[in-house]
Formats: structure tokens, sequence, C-alpha cells
């Protein structure tokens, strides 16, 4: 069974102006194994000009691949921020009218002076 193959704009653009600078479509397929049929089915796409709408369309989707893949990124950089929000303030919650040092934690309330 025969598979399947794409070829590339560039090389499809390549074969009919080989084709164009007079090269006989029986040479071509041999050269490069592919059918005369396939040729000319190329050289009728490039005459009305769809190959230059093609290659636009994989312009415009890499780019869109590009924006995709950013925004995948941000997207996972945002729910990393969430979960680590979450976590802290699980762990974090204390009662508020507890005086809080960043530095030291809990500030250890003082015994009074007069004592003993």
């Amino acid at each position: 069974m025969a598979k399947h193959r794409v070829h590339s704009i560039e090389f499809k653009r390549q074969l009919v102006a080989e084709y164009t600078a007079g090269e006989t479509l029986h040479a071509l397929a041999k050269r490069h194994d592919i059918s005369r049929n396939l040729i000319r089915i190329w050289i009728a796409k490039a005459e009305v000009g769809a190959f230059d709408n093609e290659a636009e369309a994989a312009d415009l989707l890499s780019g869109y691949e590009a924006k995709i893949a950013a925004l995948e990124r941000l997207v996972g950089r945002q729910a990393l921020e969430l979960e680590y929000l979450k976590g802290a303030l699980k762990h974090g919650r204390s009662s508020r009218n507890v005086s809080m040092s960043v530095i030291t934690g809990p500030v250890v309330s003082a015994l009074p002076r007069d004592v003993g």
C-alpha cells in the first residue's frame, strides 16, 4: 500500500517551475517518484494562484500556534500561582487579633513587670 506523503509548498513550486522551464512530466515524475497526474494538479493550482493562498494560511497558522503556546504558558503560570495562594491561605489562617511579625512570627506577650 502506498504511503501518503505531504509535500511542502516550496517543493510544489519548484516542480512547477521546472516544468515551466521545459522539463517533461515524465522526467519530473520519475526523478521525484511522484505521479504525473499529481504534478498536473500542482501546475493547475499554481496557474490559479492557489499556492499563494496556502502559504498565507500556513503563515497565519504558525502565528496562531505561537500565540496559543504563549497563552498556555500564561495559564499554567497563573494556575501555579493560584494553587500556591490557596495553600498559603489554608495554612496561614490565624486569629486576626494576634500581632504578627514577618521576621519572627507571632509576637510573644511580655510579662507584667510587677510579677514576682
